[in-house]
């Protein structure tokens, strides 16, 4: 009986990493409204890199990989799109942002919100504030991002995460340099 459970939860976790990963590529396509090639990997992060991010960040990442995506035109890779999630108040937050080759936020979006309250962060006016920002500048509640009344745990949990995939961006956007 045990056994499956066990099989039954590992097929259910696969199921709705699949639903999310393909709601992610969807969204990307859906942003660049035109016809572009998706190339995934599970991105491992080097854990010194990892250890350093999570410091100046003050964030935990949720796992030791994050889902990447490079984005190809017909003129080579535009873009790059990172999905990772966050810890809200009780369930995680699970977010995507995309940036040009330099590093700078050109879209970030929620792709899975699964609390009762602070949804607002989903909100297209609040994730635009982000756009233009890449991890070398300040990414933080109250400096250039407004909080939200009502969703303070997600707004900030998603600032940060939005920071750390920025600032791991940083290191490895160097593999995409002319």
């Amino acid at each position: 009986m045990k056994k499956i459970i066990i099989i039954s939860l590992i097929l259910i976790s696969n199921i709705i990493a699949s639903e999310i990963k393909d709601k992610s590529e969807t969204m990307i396509k859906q942003f660049f409204k035109k016809d572009v090639d998706l190339s995934f990997e599970k991105f491992q992060i080097n854990p010194i890199l990892k250890k350093e991010i999570e410091m100046n960040c003050k964030q935990m990442f949720f796992r030791s990989e994050v889902y990447l995506w490079e984005i190809k035109s017909e003129y080579g890779i535009e873009a790059i799109a990172i999905l990772d999630n966050v810890k809200g108040k009780n369930l995680p937050i699970t977010f995507l942002v995309i940036f040009d080759l330099d590093g700078t936020i050109k879209y970030s979006t929620i792709v899975k919100y699964r609390e009762e309250h602070g949804g607002a962060v989903k909100q297209n006016w609040w994730q635009k504030q982000f756009r233009g920002l890449n991890g070398n500048d300040e990414i933080s509640i109250g400096a250039n991002i407004e909080a939200i009344s009502g969703a303070t745990i997600s707004s900030n949990s998603v600032t940060k995460g939005i920071k750390k995939v920025a600032l791991l961006f940083n290191l490895i956007k160097m593999k995409y340099a002319d």
